[in-house]
């Protein structure tokens, strides 16, 4: 899976959200504590915005909050929200494949991959990730022995 630029930073801003909860941030702190340029920030921003993942507030007092408890947020939503669904086939979704012969089995492992994204980016919430504490079925993906090697 590639996690997008805009993936990325959805997420990283989110969790500057997250840890200023319930107060406002403006863009521009977002962006400075993320180190990350602050127009592409804003782009980033509108799109969780439209989702509803963020909540905006005009004028001096104004800035960004999220929508919901970092609790109540996950991973998967924010990606979500920037880049669409999180597993497509050449703009399909995976259920929606159709292969013949030897192929005709590929949209279960499709399917498959999409579960597994799933049970890792739908399952952490804003604030386990946060503190750390992500659920145990996550914490031991990271502790196998090839997890943090490039393949």
């Amino acid at each position: 899976m590639q996690i997008s630029a805009r993936g990325d930073y959805a997420v990283r801003a989110a969790l500057s959200l997250a840890q200023a909860y319930p107060a406002l941030m403006s863009a521009q702190a977002i962006a400075q504590d993320q180190n990350m340029p602050r127009k592409f920030l804003e782009a980033v921003l509108a799109d969780l915005r439209r989702a509803g993942v963020v909540r905006a507030q005009r004028g001096a007092e104004g800035g960004y909050t999220l929508s919901h408890p970092p609790r109540d947020v996950t991973i998967g939503q924010i990606i979500r929200a920037v880049d669409g669904p999180l597993a497509g086939v050449r703009g399909l979704r995976p259920e929606e494949t159709q292969y013949t012969g030897a192929a005709e089995n590929l949209p279960n492992l499709w399917v498959a991959v999409r579960a597994a994204v799933r049970e890792v980016l739908d399952e952490v919430s804003l604030a386990e990730l946060i503190s750390g504490r992500m659920p145990a079925h996550v914490r031991k993906l990271t502790t196998r022995p090839d997890a943090w090697q490039p393949r």
